[in-house]
Order: C-alpha cells, then sequence, then structure tokens
C-alpha cells in the first residue's frame, strides 16, 4: 500500500495540482492506476479549453480597449481646454492604461495576501476612498478567476499544468501595458490551450502572430528598411520577436543560429502585425499581414532561401524551425526539467526528443512519453512547487472554487509569480534555486499561517493529510502535525510539509 501511495503522490503532485479535498477520492483513485489516473487527462482534448461567460476574444477586448484609450484622450484633451489643473482632470479621465492599471492591481492584490504589520500606537491617517476597477483589471481578474477556477475543479490537473508550462514557454507579460494585460488571458486561451495536445509548429504559428505577443515584443513596429513604409518613415527592423522566437521559443541558445539569422527573421516577419483601433488594416484586434512594411526580396535563414511570398514567407521559417532537431532538443530538456528534476535525465531528454521529431511534434505524444517513462515516477520528489503550484494546490486541498481573484493574485504578487506576468521574455524561472530561498520559504510560511487562521477550525488537518499523501506521509510529518498546538498550527505546518511543497 505504501507503494501505491508514493505512486499516487506522484501523480497528484509532479504531474497535477494536488489532491482535493471532500469526496473527490482523488488519492484513492490515483493509487488505484497512477499512469492511467494521469494519462486520464490527456483523452479529453476538449477539457482544455476554457470557455466561459464573460469571456471574450481578443478583437472584442481591443474594441473594448481601444475605446477606453479614446476616452481618456478626449478627457484630456477637454480638460486642457477648460484649464481644469492637472489633478482634476486626472481623476476625472479614467485610469491610465500604460501602467497605473497594473501598478493598482498589484497594490491592491498585495494588501489581500501580504502578512500584516502590528498595530501602531497611533490611529491611522484617513485613506483616500478606493477608486472602482477600470475595464482592464476588471478583465484581468475575470480571466484570473476562469483561469483558478479551472484549476481547482481539474481531475487530476495534469492539462492544467501543460496549459502553465507553455503559457510561460511563450510568455508575454501583462505588465507591458493596458493592452498586453488585456490580453494576457485571451492569449493563453487563443494560441496555447488549443494546441496543447495538437502539434508544436501549429502552437508555435498561433503564438508568433497573436496581436499580445505581436505587441509584447514590439513587432508592430519593425519595418523592412526597403519596405514602402520603412523608406516613407526612415524606420527599419525590430529584431526583438525574431530573437526570442529562436533564443526562446525554438532552437535555444546554442542551436546553431547566428546574428544574421536573427537579421533575416526579422526581416522575413516584417509586416505581421495587428489591426489598431480605426481598422484601416483589418478587425480591430486582429493579426494582418501588412504587405507595405514588408521586406522585398528573399531570405536566407540558416543556409535555406525562402522567397517573398508575403505572409507565408515566415510561416515557411516558423514551420522549418519547429522540425529543427535543436527545437527538438530544447524543448525536450525543458519539459523534462519542469516535470522532473533540475538536472534532467539524459536518457529520458534523448527519448523525448526522439518522440518530438518522429511525430512531427506532437505534443501529445510527447506528454504521453513522459508519463510511461520509468525516470518520471522513480525520481525523488525534489522540485518545489512554483507559488502558483502552491496556491493552487491549497485550495484544491480545502475544497475551495474562489469567487473572487484577488487573495490568489496577491499572494502569488507576494511570492514573486505575478500571474501572466514575468520579469522578462524567458518567463519565471523553473528550478527550486528561484523559489527555495529563506525569504521565499517565510513568505510560505505566512502565507499558510494566514489561510490556516481564517478556516482551521472548521476543519481536521489529519484528515487533510490523509487526502493528501495518505500512506505516503512519513513518520516526521505525521508527528509534526499530531503534536501542533493548535488546529492551525498543525494546518499551517502541513502546507509546508515536503509531501505538500515537493513534486
Amino acid at each position: 500500500m505504501a507503494r501505491d501511495s508514493q505512486a499516487a503522490l506522484v501523480a497528484l503532485n509532479r504531474f497535477g495540482l494536488g489532491a482535493r479535498g471532500g469526496a473527490s477520492g482523488d488519492f484513492v483513485n490515483a493509487a488505484s492506476d497512477p499512469r492511467g489516473f494521469v494519462k486520464a487527462d490527456l483523452s479529453r482534448p476538449n477539457g482544455v479549453l476554457l470557455e466561459m461567460p464573460g469571456l471574450q476574444s481578443t478583437p472584442a477586448l481591443a474594441q473594448t480597449v481601444f475605446a477606453y484609450q479614446f476616452e481618456i484622450v478626449q478627457a484630456r484633451n477637454a480638460a486642457a481646454k477648460s484649464g481644469t489643473p492637472a489633478m482634476e482632470a486626472a481623476q476625472a479621465a479614467p485610469t491610465d492604461i500604460a501602467g497605473k492599471a497594473a501598478a493598482m492591481e498589484a497594490t491592491s492584490a498585495n494588501a489581500a495576501m501580504a502578512p500584516t504589520a502590528p498595530d501602531a500606537m497611533q490611529p491611522d491617517p484617513p485613506k483616500p476612498a478606493p477608486q472602482p476597477p477600470n475595464i482592464i483589471q476588471k478583465t484581468y481578474r475575470t480571466e484570473a478567476l476562469a483561469r483558478l477556477q479551472r484549476a481547482m475543479i481539474a481531475d487530476c490537473g495534469f492539462t492544467e499544468r501543460l496549459v502553465v508550462f507553455w503559457s510561460n514557454h511563450f510568455c508575454i507579460s501583462a505588465n507591458k501595458g493596458g493592452l498586453a494585460r488585456m490580453w494576457a488571458g485571451s492569449f493563453e486561451r487563443e494560441a496555447i490551450r488549443p494546441y496543447v495536445l495538437g502539434r508544436f509548429g501549429d502552437m508555435l504559428k498561433a503564438v508568433e502572430q497573436h496581436p499580445a505577443m505581436l505587441f509584447f515584443l514590439d513587432n508592430q513596429q519593425s519595418l523592412g528598411p526597403e519596405s514602402r513604409a520603412g523608406q516613407n518613415r526612415n524606420r527599419g527592423l525590430n529584431e526583438n520577436l525574431a530573437r526570442e522566437i529562436m533564443e526562446l521559443h525554438t532552437l535555444g541558445v546554442g542551436g546553431g543560429y547566428s546574428q544574421d539569422d536573427v537579421t533575416s527573421l526579422a526581416r522575413i516577419i516584417t509586416g505581421w502585425t495587428f489591426a489598431g483601433r480605426q481598422g484601416q488594416l483589418g478587425t480591430p484586434g486582429t493579426f494582418v499581414f501588412n504587405a507595405n512594411a514588408h521586406q522585398p526580396g528573399a531570405q536566407r535563414l540558416m543556409g535555406k532561401i525562402y522567397e517573398n511570398t508575403g505572409v507565408s514567407q515566415g510561416e515557411a521559417a516558423l514551420a522549418e524551425l519547429a522540425r529543427h532537431p535543436s527545437t527538438a532538443t530544447f524543448i525536450a530538456t525543458k519539459f523534462v526539467r519542469h516535470f522532473v528534476a533540475d538536472d534532467p535525465p539524459p536518457a529520458l531528454v534523448a527519448r523525448l526528443r526522439d518522440v518530438f521529431l518522429k511525430s512531427d511534434g506532437d505534443l501529445k505524444a510527447l506528454a504521453t512519453a513522459l508519463v510511461d517513462s520509468d525516470e518520471a515516477w522513480q525520481a525523488p520528489m525534489t522540485k518545489l512547487r512554483s507559488p502558483y503550484e502552491f496556491l493552487v494546490a491549497t485550495g484544491r486541498l480545502l475544497a475551495r472554487i474562489p469567487e473572487d481573484p484577488q487573495r490568489y493574485l496577491g499572494g502569488l504578487n507576494v511570492l514573486g509569480q505575478p500571474l501572466w506576468s514575468p520579469a522578462g521574455p524567458n518567463g519565471f524561472p523553473d528550478t527550486n534555486a528561484a523559489w527555495a530561498a529563506p525569504e521565499g520559504m517565510k513568505l510560505r510560511l505566512d502565507i499558510s499561517a494566514q489561510v490556516a487562521s481564517r478556516i482551521a477550525e472548521s476543519i481536521d488537518p489529519r484528515d487533510l493529510l490523509e487526502l493528501a499523501a495518505a500512506d505516503a506521509a512519513s513518520i516526521e510529518t505525521r508527528r509534526t502535525i499530531e503534536r501542533a498546538e493548535s488546529r492551525q498550527q498543525a494546518l499551517a505546518l502541513l502546507l509546508m510539509s515536503p509531501e505538500f511543497q515537493r513534486r
């Protein structure tokens, strides 16, 4: 039974999002057939999609945010003409979408989960009335809530883990500004989820042509130097998107490309943009190919010539990059590092690399090969859950489906993994060194104590330990929980136990 329990713990923690509390029976189901429990997620491809009331398409969100921007400009222009003082004009106009929305979101969310300081001796000064959330904040919270609710109710959570992995691999940052914050959720819903169990090449194309990625890496500003637009505006290439496609999305560092290849790819994808508010190139917020901005002529990329065939020139280049052996090695290594160990077992990496190449980038086959491997089940559970995984696992174990995302958003901010907002285009780190620092673990303990203080009296932590780990729980963990001075302390210690923190 102990062996079955250990395999169940691997199924739920390494591959999934953790056992759910209540009467879900997750641990028993996982123990009876660990591999089958995980692979059942892969047999429900439509279950990866996220379609809920209130979630809108990228073009619909674009219409809303463009109208919001226009409203801001009108309000400021009117204030300037009337001589309204700057402070009054700022209060009258909607919140600036370029960055204040993100700052306000972080501030309010942090306040929801940040550890509280002792009350000061002096009374606090009166606080100004909080501004109601603007349309960008509302949209971000709606998208966040939908993602969190799906994570809470998922059976195993393997496909949700795959979504998070690929969303981080092809990351954007909601902190880029209003458009990025508005589109962060729809980007994941439209460019990641439909392809998580499909082909890597199809996901790559969907990602690089999505308005959120084009905006995040400034490709709408990239003009072919010899294109009509480039000559008229005296502007040239922006290589951001091309560089990240090769370095972070496909080949990886040392994958066989040169700076000349980056420049060539940047030329190839000039004209890849999205339609703006006035809709001159197409429906606002949709991908469009602007021939006037495209660099004319054939381009050489990694030894192959790509003729100027318009948008298909770039699509052909992406298809070749998706099939390149360096891409297979880069993806397989990153995949194993995420799910198994910081130092990926070379034999498992080689096996997944071969699956990726032979299947033409079939991501369901890649995930299946991982679950079928012995290494993924035998490797010690040394990986530390990321902040997102920790908070979601906590909600699942306590059987709490959130109706408001603020506590989770605040916790993610405090723990250093703000939702859809990595510090750079390389995404959040995926090794223990990033999350296991003493300060980070102390913050996890603070959050665990806060959670316990709110609900500990209504549950028995010993029962939760059975749901979370059963016979896989160590004698030390059992004794620690049993000897706790209160249910509150016991629950906090459970949430900080190796069986809960490790995967």
